[in-house]
């Protein structure tokens, strides 16, 4: 695996928050305790309950998952490994290096899957099938 990433180097992050009368505030800064600095922002809404999302690897680009609202699962392959992570609190948040396949599966209804990149977005960057990530996990070894 490249620079031997697997599914164990998927972090679960706590980011905190900071408590008011009138609820909550998480704040996410770059050059903090955050893995990398962000060069996109995306969210994914409006899924039905139960459907899923992802089924894609990235070459270069990190990825940093968090449940805004409701609740998900990130199902995480790394060729040889899968772990499954539930999300489901707006300060908690998965990252994803590079070279694992990832998967977001059994949406509640309402969700909100906020995603922070490391990149802009690149198609090439993508491996959208799974024998092509498995092809490409056994030629960087």
């Amino acid at each position: 695996m490249k620079n031997n990433i697997s599914v164990f180097n998927c972090n679960i992050i706590d980011l905190g928050k900071i408590s008011f009368n009138e609820g909550n505030l998480t704040v996410v800064e770059n050059d903090s305790f955050f893995p990398f600095s962000v060069k996109r922002i995306f969210y994914l809404y409006d899924i039905s309950g139960g459907e899923s999302r992802g089924a894609h690897s990235h070459k270069e680009c990190h990825q940093f998952l968090i449940a805004a609202s409701g609740s998900f699962e990130i199902s995480l392959d790394d060729g040889i490994f899968k772990r499954h992570v539930f999300l489901n609190r707006p300060n908690i948040g998965l990252h994803i290096p590079p070279g694992i396949w990832a998967s977001e599966i059994n949406f509640s209804s309402g969700a909100i899957c906020l995603v922070l990149a490391s990149h802009f977005y690149n198609e090439a960057d993508y491996i959208r099938n799974y024998e092509e990530f498995k092809n490409y996990q056994n030629e960087i070894q």
